[in-house]
């Protein structure tokens, strides 16, 4: 995972982060490959699913970020549009 990716998207609050090592980035390492893809693919459809009745655009920015991080995950692109 591209830390200053995640900066760019505004995800770098310091309750999400030890050290030099982000919650994401730990996330990412103790489920390997496939379980982390799950575990993104999973968040998306959360935010997704509850954006109506919940958090509105906040949720949509947020199922965005995951989207994001998928798509660098499968090798995508290093900044979104």
């Amino acid at each position: 995972m591209d830390r200053q990716t995640c900066s760019d998207m505004g995800a770098h609050p310091p309750h999400y982060t030890q050290g030099s090592v982000e919650c994401i980035e730990a996330i990412e390492a103790a489920l390997g490959k496939e379980q982390f893809r799950g575990y993104l693919r999973g968040n998306i459809l959360k935010y997704l699913w509850r954006y109506p009745i919940k958090n509105g655009s906040e949720d949509l920015e947020k199922a965005h970020w995951y989207l994001h991080i998928l798509i660098i995950a499968e090798g995508g692109a290093r900044h979104a549009d």
